[in-house]
């Protein structure tokens, strides 16, 4: 008898340590669901594709040039800061890490540590959404 209130005893203390001790696992979204959710992010939430692809003679975008750059066919009313061509995203060719690209996603801030010129937005994703934009945008061809 007391064999097994004492071997209860120690399957419960056991337990209270694993549950404190053993992190639980947490499933990481697979590549490709984040490279889905960053496809959203920046087809529908960010609509990136307004400025950084051109459109063809139909108005409709140029796929064959898909965030590839573009040159802005609007400007500001009012002197200021402006950048005239949005540049190429697909591969996120001035952002050589994935840090730097994140972080930009994540602040704003350009590696330079600089806010983008209008018309670009100081963006403000969380991480998991900075992460998926930047797995998105790795994976289009430069």
């Amino acid at each position: 008898m007391k064999s097994r209130i004492c071997f209860g005893v120690a399957m419960v203390v056991f337990g209270f340590l694993a549950i404190k001790f053993v992190p639980a696992a947490q499933a990481e979204p697979s590549k490709d669901a984040l490279v889905k959710r960053g496809e959203y992010l920046v087809e529908r939430v960010s609509m990136c594709a307004d400025c950084h692809t051109p459109r063809n003679e139909t108005g409709q975008y140029d796929m064959t040039k898909w965030l590839q750059g573009n040159v802005l066919d609007f400007k500001p009313m009012h002197p200021m800061p402006f950048m005239a061509v949005a540049p190429p995203i697909a591969g996120l060719p001035t952002l050589p890490t994935d840090a730097l690209a994140i972080r930009f996603f994540e602040t704003g801030t350009n590696a330079a540590g600089k806010l983008p010129m209008p018309p670009m937005p100081q963006f403000r994703f969380n991480h998991d959404d900075a992460t998926a934009v930047v797995a998105y945008l790795r994976s289009l061809k430069k």
